[in-house]
């Protein structure tokens, strides 16, 4: 533990620490696939490009409030709508990168990284907040930015029935301002308690110059631990299977460049109201990401999950098809779930076109069960006023996502 701050000095945090005896250690370093889906993305930030992406059908227009649909050319395109590419995020070059490390590291799948150890598996997962930082700076709000950092990787890893078991945190910043920090580790220890993990440790950098004046950056990682025999792998999801989604808060932790973008051609400011509602653009697009592991983790409990997305970078068109066996599909049901309002109007002030919605942004629903019918049945059934879950859709032979 350091007790000084020197220039270019960084500080050690540690908060607790459960060191394993060396026979716990397993004999092999092999990364253990979920199955054979795509290579992990490597970033929120930077998703995994389907390569059935271009066969989503466009949607159709409804007055009904929920989906949305926008001007579109003869290409599928809007003419002067914006795209996470004019925002300065290319997945093209995201998706060859991750291509590129498939290579290096053959094996690597699923949303977390699977390692064994006896009976068990250790699934690591690590992720930050992206530009949502941004609007932290913008706003002001830094107690929540650290419920966002834990969630990004907690929620990667109960995609496969793990328990989350700790979290370490990364901070960085050019002058270390003790009150900020505070408040951003507070986010952290609270985003922990909601997924019943330990904050095990951390580091906290001071690198002047590095960053501007009050600026900071975050990154984190999360380990959990399930039973071999109780992986949640997508291996035995067949056609006809039902997926249900549970609701986000809003856009959660990605896409906030092009969020920023939409932001700037709108004229209006995060203090301003969010249209036909009765909060500011900024309490709106700073709502912190829903943790689901206590929820996720009791269904799993009940039986009949057979794999599970993470609705983050890539949205429903590249992340729902990887937890898919080959030459299996999702169809979605567009008038299953309301379309949260923030959505709406970043779409119509952007004039973003239906299909860069539905791959760059979660539109209300942050995690998608692929269940049997008869679990389907249950978990709507059983859904109380501690929870919301919708039956969005079904598992269809054929590649990629549709929608109707």
């Amino acid at each position: 533990m350091s007790n000084c701050i020197a220039a270019n000095t960084e500080l050690s945090r540690c908060f607790a620490a459960s060191i394993r005896s060396s026979q716990d250690k397993p004999n092999t370093t092999t990364n253990i696939p979920l199955h054979n889906c795509a290579a992990d993305r490597f970033s929120s930030r930077f998703p995994l490009l389907s390569a059935t992406s271009d066969e989503v059908r466009p949607i159709r227009i409804r007055n009904n409030g929920r989906m949305l649909s926008m001007l579109k050319n003869a290409s599928g395109g809007s003419s002067d709508g914006l795209t996470y590419k004019d925002a300065g995020v290319d997945i093209d070059a995201g998706s060859e990168l991750v291509r590129r490390i498939a290579k290096m590291a053959p094996g690597i799948g699923g949303f977390g990284g699977l390692y064994p150890l006896g009976d068990s598996y250790l699934v690591a997962g690590t992720d930050g907040v992206g530009t949502k930082l941004k609007l932290a700076f913008e706003t002001g709000i830094h107690d929540t930015i650290g419920i966002d950092l834990v969630a990004m990787s907690v929620n990667d890893i109960v995609t496969s029935g793990a328990k989350p078991l700790f979290f370490l945190d990364y901070f960085a910043t050019s002058r270390l301002d003790v009150d900020l920090a505070e408040k951003v580790i507070k986010g952290i220890v609270d985003g922990c308690q909601q997924s019943d993990c330990a904050l095990l440790g951390g580091e906290t950098a001071e690198m002047p110059d590095f960053y501007a004046e009050g600026e900071y950056d975050l990154s984190g990682f999360a380990v959990g631990i399930v039973k071999k025999d109780s992986v949640i792998d997508g291996k035995n999801i067949v056609s006809g299977d039902i997926l249900i989604g549970l609701p986000s808060s809003g856009v959660h932790s990605n896409g906030f460049s092009l969020v920023r973008r939409v932001l700037a051609r709108s004229g209006l400011s995060l203090n301003n109201q969010l249209p036909g509602e009765s909060i500011t653009l900024g309490e709106a697009l700073m709502a912190p990401t829903v943790i689901y592991v206590k929820q996720v983790l009791d269904i799993i409990s009940k039986g009949g999950v057979k794999g599970i997305a993470h609705i983050t970078g890539g949205g429903f068109t590249d992340n729902i098809p990887r937890v898919f066996p080959k030459g299996l599909g999702a169809v979605i049901d567009n008038d299953s779930w309301e379309i949260p309002p923030v959505f709406k109007w970043m779409q119509q002030a952007g004039k973003i076109e239906d299909g860069e919605m539905m791959r760059t942004f979660n539109m209300g629903i942050g995690m998608v069960l692929v269940v049997s019918q008869e679990a389907s049945q249950r978990i709507l059934d059983e859904q109380h006023g501690s929870y919301t879950a919708y039956r969005i859709g079904e598992v269809v032979n054929g590649e990629g996502v549709s929608y109707r």
